[in-house]
């Protein structure tokens, strides 16, 4: 096992497809803050509703040149149909085999219904221009968690 991603590591880079199956990759987000973020499934209810919450700043955080791209196992397929039923304006990548997911430490022993099983575990990370992270939120909690980020964005941006 990995050891654990933490603030001022630099990010892993990762290559992985979208909805349209265009591969986008980590170098391709140098010079820009990015805002990356794991989820356990398309269409679920907290899902959907942190997807909601990241692409009801998009319009902001675009002006300031921010993506948002958010990460599941996923298919592309299932990702274009979550992104068309809930008009979303982020970026949804396919991680099937959750490699990345893997590497950023968000592949995790879950439980549910006295049943254990391998999941993703919600987690969020805040990249600077240079590839590094300057924050990261693990066991993330739905409601206020995309304002913290995006404070926390805003904050950073101050003083770096």
């Amino acid at each position: 096992m990995n050891e654990e991603l933490k603030t001022g590591d630099p990010a892993p880079n990762f290559n992985l497809p979208d909805h349209s199956g265009t591969l986008h990759t980590l170098a391709s987000h140098h010079g820009s803050w990015l805002i990356l973020y794991f989820y356990p499934k398309d269409n679920t209810s907290a899902c959907t509703t942190e997807a909601l919450a990241f692409s009801a700043v998009y319009e902001e955080l675009s002006e300031h040149g921010v993506p948002v791209i958010g990460i599941s196992p996923d298919n592309p397929e299932s990702h274009r149909k979550f992104i068309e039923k809930h008009d979303l304006k982020i970026t949804l990548l396919s991680d099937e085999n959750h490699s990345v997911i893997e590497t950023f430490g968000a592949w995790k022993l879950k439980k549910m219904y006295g049943k254990e099983y391998m999941g993703v575990e919600r987690s969020t990370f805040l990249i600077d221009p240079e590839g590094i992270i300057r924050g990261i939120w693990r066991k993330v909690k739905v409601k206020g968690h995309v304002e913290e980020v995006t404070e926390r964005l805003s904050d950073l941006k101050r003083r770096i």
